[in-house]
């Protein structure tokens, strides 16, 4: 299974929420993981929040991170190009959506063209649901 992976299941794995299992066992067993460099900076600053307002002591935070940076150096990191921009510019099928949810969005569609049988790893229900009406598999189910 290739994953498109959006920051809101990757900050669950890291902030071992509810769902980090399902998301831990799913990022294992991708075949190709693609993620955008946004993926990364929202969850650095979900563990840098998490810290700061002590919800998550820094040593645990720094092991955290550490995790992140380990597992995202066997991902397809993307960056955000002119056709990813101008994809999030222009409507999806569940609006409002949240601009960075647009350029999640966006990116899973760019990647998409360029890959089959590609899925999108996401626990944000406007994420899931656009990504649905998008012709996405969504997972978890």
């Amino acid at each position: 299974m290739n994953l498109y992976a959006e920051s809101s299941a990757v900050a669950a794995w890291l902030l071992d929420e509810p769902t980090a299992d399902a998301v831990r066992g799913l990022l294992g067993r991708g075949e190709v993981i693609f993620a955008s460099d946004l993926t990364l900076v929202e969850c650095e600053r979900a563990l840098i929040r998490a810290a700061a307002t002590g919800a998550l002591p820094e040593a645990d935070a720094a092991e955290r991170r550490a995790r992140l940076v380990s597992a995202s150096a066997h991902w397809n990191l993307l960056r955000l190009d002119e056709e990813t921009v101008e994809r999030a510019r222009r409507p999806f099928p569940y609006e409002p959506i949240r601009t960075l949810d647009a350029l999640h969005l966006a990116s899973a569609l760019v990647v998409r063209s360029a890959v089959d049988d590609l899925s999108l790893l996401s626990l944000d229900e406007r994420v899931r649901s656009n990504g649905e009406r998008l012709g996405f598999d969504i997972v978890p189910g």
